[in-house]
Formats: structure tokens, C-alpha cells, sequence
């Protein structure tokens, strides 16, 4: 079997941890790994494989013979080091929103598109995480009749703002709890025992970025460009895995007998709905894994045409790294 040199930029954040762990995990044919961070990282080590590797410092020529680069990195450097990563003949699977709306680069979720990974001029996207848990969710719907719009909610947790989210939370429920003063550096407002109804930065439509993202690569992953979504991102004191609430409208109307049969074989999809044993999906069940739970499934009592589920998925997992590392797969396929 071939065997690959697959670099990981940004390998000591939590994203890029778990891309490694996902690696090994899956069996992924990795001949020589090199994990990529900031010079201060550079030189501390990184488990894989029943061995510490050593973080090399990221620079431009650090890609020579590289064949694939999973990008754990902020968006400034993905930019940054996506011309030299291209130029040194790697193929960069990127998990920052640098080039997702790019013509020229595919977005993929590899149960939903994986056909454009071949479109590919060097780059492949890897979505937002609600955007991918959700798409996962909706898309067998999608695939019985085409989804003409979307009103979501996400309940996206902490550490989906890296790892300091969990730390963050945690800190503050202890200080509650001693009677300590609550410090927020992570977030704008306290988060413990909160919600806080805004993820990213504002629009002129009033949107914030996070909210957008779920129109704009919804059409791109699902290819119906006049695709609507009205979507409220909102940031819920739980440690781990996204719950999102999603209405859709259809062209031709599904009844919830077909909508659940449809997911319950659906790749990716695990379905959880049975009101009469109090059966959904949560984010305790689903956390540490990589399937979509769903549930809650019924007719939108607004819209002949509508339905409205529930669904959660991690997204550290799932909707960052799993989901980069199964896009590599595509690729070597």
C-alpha cells in the first residue's frame, strides 16, 4: 500500500490534535507525519502511532515533498501558507473559512459532494461545523426533494471557540460556586449559566458571519444556489458538541413517515425519535464520535411543504477534523 507524508498545520491547537488522533484512528496511510505550528510550539511533541513526534516550526519551504496538508490554522495563516503549500505540489484540505466561498475550490462534506474533490486546483475547504452537522442531517431530505429554504438555530458549544472555551466555562461555574468573581476573556459575557445570542461579527443585514455561513456554503455543498437560510447562532454554556434546530421547506411535500426512513438509512445520519421513550438526540450522546444524531422529526404546522428536526453532532470532530481527514481519504481514493 502507498503510504503518504501528511503534514498538519496548527497541529498543537485542538483541532489539529484531533486531526492527528483521527489519522490513527482511521488507519490513514501516513508514511511520515509533520506537525506544523508557530515557532513557540516548534520543538514540543505530539503522540501518534505509539510515538512522541516532534512539532517543526512552519515555514514557506517546509512543505517540499509533502503530498497533503490538513490546515488546523486561522485564516490568515491558511492564506499566508496556502501559495507555498500549492507551489510545493501538496493538496491542502484547509478547515479555516479562507476559501470556502472560492469558485475555484470545492467545499465538501464527503456524504453529501464528495465528486467535487476532484475540481480541485490544490485547495479543498472543509465547511463551518453547524454547516456541515446540519447539511448531514437535512441531506436525505434534500435527496427525496429538493430544499428551497432553511430557518436554523445552532446551540453551538464552547469548545467550539477553541480549547479555551471548555476552560473558560468551567472557571466560571467554579467561581459561582466559591463565590469568586466570574472573568470572561473567551467570550464577550459570561457563559456559565448564559446564553449569548451572537457567534461572530456582525453583518450590514444584521446577521452575524457565523449565520451566513450556513446560506452561502449550504448552496455551495448541496449545488442549489437559490437556497434561503435565516439562521440564529447562539453560544450555550456546554462543553462539547453542537444541537441545532432546523425547519425546512421542500418543493414537493415529505411525510415525516419518509423523512425518518430516509435518515435512518442515510450515510452518516443516526436516527434517535421515539416521543414515547423520550428518545432524541442530546450532546452527551454525541460527543467523541462522528455521526449526526437526529431526531424530533415532524411536520412544520406553518408550511405544507415544511418540516422541523433537531440534530447534534460534535463538532470538533465530525465538523472540523474527522471530516477534513475523510476528505484526505477521498483524495488518496
Amino acid at each position: 500500500m502507498r503510504t503518504y507524508t501528511v503534514a498538519v498545520l496548527g497541529a498543537t491547537g485542538a483541532v489539529g490534535r484531533e486531526m492527528i488522533r483521527i489519522l490513527e484512528e482511521r488507519s490513514f496511510p501516513v508514511g511520515k507525519l509533520l506537525p506544523l505550528a508557530s515557532a513557540r510550539s516548534a520543538g514540543t511533541t505530539i503522540p501518534f502511532r505509539g510515538e512522541e513526534i516532534t512539532v517543526s516550526e512552519v515555514t514557506p519551504d517546509v512543505f517540499a515533498g509533502v503530498d497533503i496538508v490538513l490546515g488546523a490554522a486561522p485564516n490568515k495563516l491558511a492564506k499566508e501558507y496556502a501559495p507555498h503549500i500549492v507551489k510545493a505540489g501538496a493538496v491542502f484540505v484547509d478547515n479555516s473559512s479562507a476559501f470556502r466561498l472560492y469558485d475555484d475550490v470545492p467545499l465538501v462534506i464527503p456524504e453529501i459532494n464528495p465528486e467535487d474533490v476532484k475540481r480541485h486546483n490544490g485547495i479543498i475547504s472543509n465547511p463551518n461545523c453547524s454547516t456541515i452537522v446540519s447539511l448531514v442531517a437535512v441531506n436525505a431530505i434534500n435527496k427525496l426533494s429538493p430544499i428551497k429554504a432553511m430557518t436554523v438555530s445552532t446551540y453551538q458549544a464552547v469548545s467550539g471557540a477553541g480549547a479555551g472555551g471548555p476552560v473558560e466555562l468551567q472557571a466560571q461555574v467554579d467561581a459561582i460556586a466559591n463565590g469568586d468573581p466570574v472573568e470572561t476573556k473567551i467570550f464577550p459575557y459570561q457563559i456559565a449559566y448564559n446564553l449569548i445570542p451572537q457567534i461572530g461579527d456582525f453583518t450590514e443585514n444584521g446577521y452575524t458571519t457565523e449565520e451566513m455561513k450556513m446560506q452561502n456554503e449550504g448552496r455551495k455543498i448541496l449545488h442549489l444556489p437559490e437556497l434561503l437560510v435565516g439562521c440564529t447562532c447562539v453560544r450555550v454554556p456546554v462543553f462539547r458538541s453542537h444541537s441545532i434546530s432546523i425547519t425546512l421547506a421542500t418543493e414537493t411535500p415529505i411525510s415525516v413517515e419518509d423523512a425518518k426512513r430516509a435518515i435512518a438509512t442515510a450515510q452518516g445520519c443516526h436516527l434517535v425519535d421515539d416521543p414515547t421513550t423520550k428518545s432524541y438526540p442530546m450532546p452527551l450522546d454525541t460527543s467523541d464520535q462522528d455521526i449526526v444524531f437526529v431526531g424530533r422529526i415532524r411536520k412544520d404546522l406553518t408550511n405544507p411543504n415544511g418540516l422541523t428536526l433537531w440534530c447534534c453532532g460534535d463538532q470538533v470532530r465530525k465538523g472540523a477534523a474527522t471530516n477534513t481527514v475523510q476528505i484526505a481519504e477521498l483524495l488518496i481514493r
